[in-house]
């Protein structure tokens, strides 16, 4: 018998080894599905768009990869593949489908709040039984009160409570009546706590889920021969960057310290955890060809046949509707953020590199970095325009600092004193600044005075001479400087310019001006020369104006 029962154990083992064998080779012939663990590691930021780099480990043997929970905004045309050479990419598919049915997509809030919800459940249970005790609590207090109480069974009066008894009574109703409105007040201010702390994460969880109602999953088709990395890359519209500064001026030096700063936002339904973040200045979405010039033609016009039909409207509105509709996205999109502390020229494009890692979150929040400084020296002018105010301003001349800065606003402080904002541009020509630099407004001048002074006589008079309107106007300025040191005045004026050969206009100046079109304007004409601490300038502007009678003056001012 135990011959037997030992035979009979070992064919039953060959057999389980021949079904485990069995199962192995059944598996081995499936493909084996990577798990995915993939992570953003790199982004580069466009204004309007972003290039999205995740890499993944890909363990040996792995026969396919899914990389899910990309954001729908995908641009599946921009993607790109490459691996380590252990591994060998084959084909790959995109598919976009309703975040709800993709169980790997839930959100890792998800389990946090479950456990709040439980936590503030077994709250409302425990202050349910409280309720149940304290009610069982005010019977017996409403039973004790009673002076006489009868017997049920024998109907007979029992024995009324010795003054001991009912001490013992009320000192023990007391005491759990004080526990238990000490545990129901407890309970309550634990479960605020607990529903304070759930708000914010079910708010997180629905934004998050709003964002992403769809997601976008790539499987690919690969071969490893060994533990590898996988890069994916692709593009998202949306998220954008844009530069902002702080100008600070210090007047008794002369100088403005350009503080960069980086803003970045973006929504494009995945967050940003800790990724090495680089800024472009190039703009992917845009046209790749310029539009060629059409063929111009000539022919005669056949003789008109009734009312000529009105040319079709339709054919070109779509075209201007997907051109102005995709300009006007990509304005929108381009109020974003930042900067950099490394610049990268590419030929076509610089690139910023952004030295620490960062986060951004995908909620449109603005992260701001702040990327370095540097000091300018800065050639300051005292500017006023007495006819359209009576009050001079502090302007700060500053040339192009080496390397890129592309324009943006700033913030403007004088003497570490907030004034106001204003906007850096060293590409366009600022009101009255040297090629090459730009103009920041730093406030008003207080301590100099402005005024519009009124001179003998009428300032405007007109009459006839022959068949001639001759008019004439006169204006005076007188400019204090108050300051302890000197400064550089500068005093705009607008005289008046003639667009007609009828119209003759003669022009005198007290002081003779500076420049007679002041930042390549005609008519404006500008006084500029220093003025002495304690001293006071004059400046006063005479203008004739000659025209036919029978002309109609046409004038703006």
């Amino acid at each position: 018998m135990t011959h037997r029962n030992s035979t009979s154990r070992i064919h039953r083992a060959f057999e389980l080894f021949g079904i485990l064998g069995a199962a192995l080779l059944c598996v081995a012939a499936f493909p084996t599905q990577a798990q995915d663990t993939s992570r953003i590691a790199r982004v580069t930021v466009y204004p309007g768009s972003a290039t999205v780099e995740r890499v993944a480990k890909v363990p040996a043997g792995a026969r396919s990869l899914t990389l899910a929970c990309l954001p729908a905004l995908l641009d599946a045309q921009s993607l790109q593949i490459n691996a380590d050479a252990a591994v060998r990419v084959g084909e790959f598919n995109v598919l976009t489908e309703d975040r709800d049915v993709v169980t790997a997509c839930a959100s890792p809030l998800d389990g946090r709040i479950r456990e709040l919800e439980d936590q503030i459940a077994g709250v409302k249970a425990e202050a349910s039984a409280l309720q149940l005790v304290d009610g069982y609590l005010r019977s017996v207090a409403h039973t004790g009160t009673g002076d006489e109480a009868t017997t049920p069974a024998a109907g007979t009066r029992a024995a009324s409570p010795t003054p001991a008894q009912i001490t013992a009574t009320a000192e023990v109703l007391r005491k759990s009546g004080q526990d238990s409105f000490a545990r129901t007040h407890q309970l309550k201010r634990k479960q605020e706590a607990l529903e304070l702390s759930l708000k914010p994460l079910v708010a997180e969880r629905n934004r998050v889920a709003s964002q992403r109602a769809r997601v976008v999953s790539v499987t690919i088709n690969l071969a490893t021969e060994r533990d590898a990395e996988l890069r994916l890359s692709y593009q998202v519209r949306g998220p954008g960057w844009q530069p902002t500064y702080h100008a600070t001026l210090d007047a008794t030096k002369s100088t403005v310290l350009l503080e960069r700063q980086a803003l970045v936002a973006q929504n494009s339904g995945e967050d940003w955890g800790n990724v090495q973040l680089t800024l472009s200045t190039g703009q992917p979405g845009r046209a790749t060809q310029g539009q060629l010039p059409r063929p111009w033609w000539l022919n005669v016009a056949p003789p008109p046949v009734g009312a000529p039909a009105p040319a079709p409207a339709m054919a070109l509105a779509p075209m201007i509707a997907t051109t102005s509709g995709t300009m006007g996205g990509l304005r929108s999109e381009e109020a974003m953020p930042t900067f950099d502390v490394s610049a990268i020229d590419k030929g076509f494009a610089t690139e910023f590199a952004v030295p620490q890692r960062i986060t951004v979150p995908s909620s449109g929040q603005r992260v701001t970095l702040a990327l370095g400084n540097h000091s300018a020296p800065a050639t300051l002018i005292t500017r006023a325009a007495p006819a359209m105010e009576e009050a001079a301003y502090l302007v700060a001349h500053m040339a192009q600092p080496p390397g890129v800065w592309p324009a943006g606003p700033a913030g403007l402080y004088r003497d570490g004193a907030f004034v106001g904002t204003g906007r850096i541009d060293f590409g366009t020509p600022s009101a009255g600044a040297p090629a090459g630099s730009t103009s920041l407004s730093f406030g008003r001048d207080e301590l100099v005075t402005v005024v519009t002074e009124a001179p003998p006589g009428i300032q405007g008079t007109a009459g006839f001479t022959g068949s001639t309107i001759e008019r004439k106007t006169r204006r005076a300025y007188s400019v204090q400087n108050r300051h302890t040191t000197g400064i550089t005045l500068q005093v705009l004026h607008a005289a008046p310019v003639s667009r007609n050969e009828k119209i003759e206009v003669e022009s005198r100046y007290q002081p003779q001006p500076t420049e007679l079109t002041w930042n390549r304007s005609p008519g404006t004409v500008a006084w500029q020369q220093p003025l002495a601490a304690g001293a006071t300038a004059q400046f006063s502007a005479e203008h004739t104006i000659r025209y036919p009678k029978e002309v109609e003056l046409l004038e703006r001012q």
